[in-house]
């Protein structure tokens, strides 16, 4: 099937073959589906960047997903009107009302699911989790229990495979499909559509992480069948993205790039007038600003510098969707044959002088910030310490299992127990699935009781 406008969406549903008639459109319900998850909830406990301070608001997961989301949604709403516009798909009724009113649905439940699989800690917690896999490589019995690709998944933990993972998979006690979305919600998430021994980098940045675990292959495979993902490889196995994912991803590089800024002001560590100077240089080379209503707007707030920075953080995000969104538009063939394979943030080659600035001070005053490193080293120990103990009790045979295996066994939620019959590979995945969706709180406390450093309370 050839990838096109007019076959890129469907609101067929993953795990379901038929649903319910609602007023809402099958998009909408997507949406609300994840926005009343609790794996949506989670992400209010868990960092973003910065340590979570008592009297400065910074940006937590979950906060950082909904202003992902308002951006995602301007991004669907200029490029499908826009769309929607062209002959081919305004003389095709269903076509037309799907990029007039839903695409902007599709990518705003993409990006509130596109960080669901960050376990807690964010990356320290990916590493952690890699570590303990990859500290076992010359353990030949142990390394003996799972495949060659099975293997890559556990040294490489990747949390954008965890989210599909999330999305559909049939946990003890829950419906089958998962959050049973649509497959055009699902295929806009996958960043990365390749199984974890195809990542390249030098292949495009499709490949550069993997979008999905062995245990979701068959997953992954019936959502690409059924939008018609093109295969770039059968062995290993890789494809090119669905369109969509370049508007999602845009989504979570504006906001990246740009509200860091923001936090790092309101703590201190980058001065009002870096900030100010910075983000102006990129707001100016919009060719339809009004400099003389800028400067005015900024003139009248001058006496509050959190307000300054927070009008100039909007004009510049509002600046680079409309540009992401004309980028777009412009290569909507290479879009959909595969051959755009860089992203849409990258390709504003004529703003790339003050996101390159933008990016480098990030990297090093806000990203290798003390209080970002002692959280990411502080993470990666507690996340190494619960995966150590659960990983082992639950490869430790029955027979063979002390008192303390089963008891660590029994604090396993039901959604996430094993039967002892499964593989070596299910289980650990299944203790996976309970340390990577822990709150960064939730996963501390429990490291503290393991250890014996605290002890609950009833």
């Amino acid at each position: 099937m050839k990838m096109d406008w007019h076959t890129c969406f469907t609101p067929q549903r993953f795990g379901v073959k038929r649903d319910s008639v609602d007023s809402r459109s099958d998009y909408e319900r997507d949406y609300d589906r994840l926005i009343f998850s609790s794996a949506f909830r989670r992400l209010q406990n868990k960092t973003q960047v910065f340590p979570l301070p008592e009297h400065v608001f910074v940006h937590n997961r979950l906060t950082h997903s909904l202003e992902v989301v308002s951006v995602g949604r301007s991004l669907g709403m200029m490029v499908g009107q826009q769309l929607s516009e062209q002959k081919e798909i305004f003389d095709d009724p269903e076509a037309r009302y799907f990029y007039e009113n839903q695409l902007r649905n599709v990518i705003s439940t993409a990006c509130l699911a596109h960080d669901l699989g960050n376990p807690a800690f964010g990356h320290s917690g990916e590493e952690a989790i890699s570590k303990y896999f990859l500290d076992r490589q010359n353990d030949r019995a142990f390394r003996d229990l799972f495949t060659k690709k099975q293997w890559q998944d556990l040294i490489r933990f990747e949390g954008n495979a965890n989210a599909l993972r999330i999305l559909t998979r049939q946990f003890k006690g829950r419906l089958k499909g998962g959050y049973q979305l649509t497959y055009t919600s699902l295929a806009s998430i996958l960043k990365y559509p390749c199984e974890s021994t195809a990542t390249h980098k030098l292949a495009g940045k499709h490949r550069s992480k993997y979008g999905f675990f062995q245990s979701d292959k068959e997953t992954f495979l019936e959502i690409a069948g059924h939008l018609g993902l093109i295969r770039e490889s059968a062995e290993p196995l890789a494809y090119l993205r669905h369109p969509f994912v370049f508007l999602v991803e845009a989504a979570d590089d504006i906001c990246y790039s740009i509200i860091d800024y923001e936090d790092a002001h309101r703590l201190g560590i980058l001065t009002f007038e870096e900030v100010r100077e910075d983000l102006l240089q990129l707001i100016e080379l919009n060719p339809q600003e009004n400099r003389s209503r800028l400067y005015q707007n900024l003139e009248n707030l001058r006496e509050d510098k959190n307000e300054s920075v927070a009008y100039l953080r909007a004009k510049a995000i509002n600046f680079l969707v409309r540009s992401c969104a004309q980028v777009f538009l412009e290569n909507q063939e290479a879009l959909l044959k595969g051959e755009f394979k860089t992203s849409l943030m990258d390709s504003l080659t004529e703003l790339r002088v003050p996101l390159e600035r933008i990016a480098k001070k990030s990297v090093g005053k806000i990203y290798n910030h003390e209080s970002v490193i002692k959280i990411e080293l502080a993470g990666f120990k507690i996340m190494s310490g619960l995966i150590e103990d659960l990983v082992e009790a639950a490869l430790t045979s029955v027979n063979m299992r002390q008192k303390r295996h089963k008891k660590l066994l029994s604090l396993v939620p039901l959604q996430f127990r094993f039967e002892e019959q499964d593989s070596a590979y299910e289980k650990v995945m299944c203790m996976l699935d309970y340390v990577s969706g822990m709150t960064d709180n939730y996963a501390l406390e429990l490291y503290r009781n393991l250890r014996g450093i605290s002890v609950p309370t009833i």
